[in-house]
């Protein structure tokens, strides 16, 4: 059953080959005197003719074929009646006249056609993940998806990397999401968990002196699922001995001028650009900013705190800010336009949204709060010229920043801004060590706990755990500290992150206790970690990449689940297995469990 050659490969050079294809019946259209089956495998389609006059026995028995029978055709290159090429199909110069076809299988009745522009529902097309899979997009997006594994692999290995995998069965060492139990049958309610991340285990490998390692992890966490979230994913994990922070993002940059250059034929600038965690918040409201586009915040907190208007002057007066931005030629928005910018504004907690248009004269509803001066110091602070419209967002910190960085990046689209075939890579570095919880009234590690302290911020961990100021106020030391944490931004998604970790027994008991892990809590969940640290180990650092994500942005997709081969649907089911499923009640006795 061999084939001579792929579909999609022939071309004009092959006229007179015979050859033997195998593949789907994509098309089939019979036109009385001669029946047309478009084949199609991976590579492509080729159009297949049998003539009725010179194999009337074959055409009769390929009268009953159907879309996406599974056939092997022998027949002999031909060019196409001159006329009759087909410019959108890269064999369309040629066709093949069978002499023979075998019906390797026979297909019922599709759910929803093969097709480009698919118009079934996604989890009709979920759960028949195997037929969505034929469709040309899906195969373009597997062929990516493996380009940058591959590209990954052999830049990695040119830089003496080695892959190593880690255990999918491990111990449960919470690193901020739910975890995966995996029961045992010891009978005493012992149990693994599916990692989060390989973190701890390549930290182990650096202990270990294997200096630089890779994988391309499989990972597990129980959290909602959404567009840019699964139960079970993929990254590019990279660690290595020896290294401070720019070590690690020079290699990060190299690594993907290689897979830019090698998959979607870019060359894109390194060094990347960095932003420090304050001035990206403080610009852009996010420290994952798409910088394809400005639209960047203007602070107007002091002009607003001088201001006749009490909505402005309240905010800025119980410690909370008046920022905009400033949207070009939109000074005509409608009242209904401006009322769904204000809706939009208000999903992130904002109480409303002002606006001033500048016309002729200045249009707004609180116009009449500001002097002239105060009026032009805004336009001119906003860069704003005639036609253009300012908008504005009044309140806490934490809210101003949320509603007003929707608001940007839905502006940004409607004003069509935002050039799809531009990549901006940006570094995001500076990040706090910690955040604070207000549900459990103490501080969180804001990536995970393994993350060294920036040597400069080092005496403010040690002051926190003696500081009379409430741990909730910003004045507090730990709210203080920066990490040498570093995130990878790529258009406004957030595609990386790692840090310089933390190699040194006493730094990491202190940062166990900083949140809140009392020394027998320590023990139980990170002892090995904490007892490996105490055999020299090495300094290192590292990084870890959303490997799905990735190939989504470069792919141009805004859903992760397109470029998963199996993924799960928005509730987090596999619709195609009908999984997770009920479990046979035997295997809950020999595990202990009984279901309540």
């Amino acid at each position: 059953m061999k084939r001579t050659h792929h579909c999609g490969q022939l071309r004009a050079s092959d006229i007179e080959q015979n050859v033997t294809l195998c593949g789907w019946a994509n098309v089939v259209r019979d036109q009385s005197y001669q029946l047309f089956i478009d084949l199609r495998d991976r590579s492509g389609i080729v159009q297949i003719v049998i003539d009725r006059e010179l194999s009337p026995e074959l055409f009769a028995q390929m009268t009953s074929v159907k879309s996406e029978y599974c056939l092997q055709v022998d027949g002999t290159v031909r060019a196409r009646i001159a006329g009759k090429e087909n410019p959108r199909l890269q064999t369309g110069a040629i066709e093949v006249q069978a002499s023979q076809i075998r019906v390797l299988n026979t297909s019922k009745a599709l759910p929803f056609e093969i097709e480009d522009d698919v118009r079934a529902d996604e989890n009709v097309r979920l759960q028949y993940r195997y037929l969505d899979l034929r469709r040309r997009p899906m195969r373009d997006i597997l062929e990516l998806r493996h380009k940058i594994v591959k590209a990954t692999r052999d830049f990695l290995d040119s830089e003496d990397f080695w892959e190593i995998e880690t255990p999918l069965l491990w111990k449960s060492t919470p690193e901020g999401a739910r975890e995966y139990v995996v029961p045992t049958r010891s009978g005493d309610a012992r149990s693994f968990v599916l990692p989060q991340s390989p973190q701890i285990a390549k930290q182990l490998l650096m202990v270990g002196g294997v200096e630089k390692y890779f994988q391309i992890a499989r990972c597990f966490r129980d959290e909602s699922a959404r567009s840019d979230r699964q139960p079970e994913f993929t990254q590019i994990d990279i660690e290595m001995s020896f290294v401070e922070q720019d070590d690690v993002l020079a290699q990060t940059e190299r690594l993907f001028a290689y897979i830019m250059r090698t998959c979607k034929n870019l060359e894109i600038p390194i060094p990347f650009p960095r932003l420090s965690y304050e001035e990206s918040m403080r610009r852009y409201g996010s420290d994952k900013p798409d910088t394809r586009f400005g639209l960047e915040f203007v602070d107007l907190s002091d002009i607003a705190h001088e201001s006749g208007f009490k909505v402005f002057a309240d905010a800025v007066s119980s410690g909370g800010q008046v920022k905009a931005i400033c949207a070009p030629d939109c000074a005509d928005y409608s009242r209904k336009q401006i009322d769904e910018l204000t809706e939009i504004a208000k999903r992130f907690g904002a109480r409303g949204l002002a606006t001033f248009a500048l016309l002729d004269e200045v249009k707004s509803p609180i116009a009449k709060f500001f002097s002239p001066d105060q009026m032009q110091t805004i336009f001119t602070r906003c860069g704003a010229k005639k036609g253009d419209l300012v908008l504005v967002v009044a309140d806490n910190p934490n809210v101003v920043a949320q509603s007003l960085d929707f608001l940007r990046r839905a502006m940004a689209k409607r004003l069509g801004l935002i050039d799809a075939d531009k990549f901006n890579f940006l570094w995001i570095v500076d990040t706090p060590m910690f955040e604070y919880s207000n549900e459990e009234s103490r501080f969180d590690a804001m990536h995970h706990p393994f993350c060294l302290p920036n040597p400069d911020d080092m005496h403010l961990l040690d002051e926190g755990f003696t500081s009379d100021i409430p741990k909730s106020s910003a004045a507090h030391p730990w709210a203080q500290v920066r990490a040498w944490l570093y995130d990878l931004v790529l258009n406004g998604n957030e595609i990386g992150g790692g840090s310089i970790r933390i190699y040194q027994r006493e730094l990491q008991e202190k940062m166990f206790a900083a949140l809140g892990m009392d020394a027998a809590e320590q023990q139980h969940k990170f002892g090995f970690l904490l007892g490996a640290f105490e055999y020299g180990a090495p300094p290192h650092g590292g990084i870890a990449f959303g490997f799905d994500r990735l190939c989504a942005i470069l792919g141009g997709s805004e859903s992760i689940r397109d470029f998963i081969a199996f993924p799960k649907n928005n509730s987090g089911r596999d619709v195609m297995l009908d999984a997770p499923s009920t479990i046979d009640a035997k295997q809950f006795e020999e595990l202990q469990i009984k279901l309540i």
